[in-house]
């Protein structure tokens, strides 16, 4: 049991957490055991997400005063939250659990001001994260450089070639 210490600790730690995170997602976790919550909790923490357990009725408290008020109507029953600054890792861990096992549902999510059904969230997994976006553009990019290269030195080594055949009869 919290005292009314902690409680006040815990209430003023959600608000800090909520307003300073760009990303919310909602995740009820009946079933799950301890070890399976911690297996989430750590790729979650490799990634720089906090994956929190939450104390409903106290996080309700702490939601009021934050962005994210939105979204109390989610937290009930074994209710953990994803919480970070990018939506997609957390999306994409979130749903790659969800997938594997029955007893994690992603029910909501909150993202630019929004709340985001878990359907939305879901599309959001599917979203390329920031590295791999960038990895993307790099490709496209280098390219057409290299397909110009080829172009622009492709006379040069048929004329290498010719010379070199040439040579050889000769």
């Amino acid at each position: 049991m919290m005292t009314k210490e902690q409680k006040k600790n815990y209430v003023d730690e959600m608000k800090k957490i909520f307003s300073s995170n760009e990303a919310v997602m909602i995740a009820h976790y009946k079933g799950l055991n301890v070890n399976q919550l911690d297996k989430i909790r750590n790729e979650m923490r490799k990634s720089g997400i906090l994956f929190k357990v939450t104390k409903n009725r106290i996080t309700k408290l702490a939601l009021k005063e934050t962005k994210c008020k939105d979204l109390e109507k989610f937290f009930s029953g074994p209710t953990a939250a994803a919480i970070s600054s990018d939506p997609i890792m957390s999306a994409k861990i979130l749903a790659k659990y969800a997938k594997g096992d029955s007893h994690l549902k992603i029910v909501a999510g909150f993202m630019d001001g929004k709340v985001l059904e878990a359907e939305d969230v879901a599309k959001i997994a599917t979203l390329p994260t920031l590295d791999e976006a960038r990895a993307k553009i790099v490709g496209i990019l280098s390219t057409p450089a290299q397909k110009i290269m080829s172009i622009l030195l492709a006379p040069g080594s048929k004329i290498a070639i010719l010379a070199h055949e040439k040579s050889k009869k000769s």
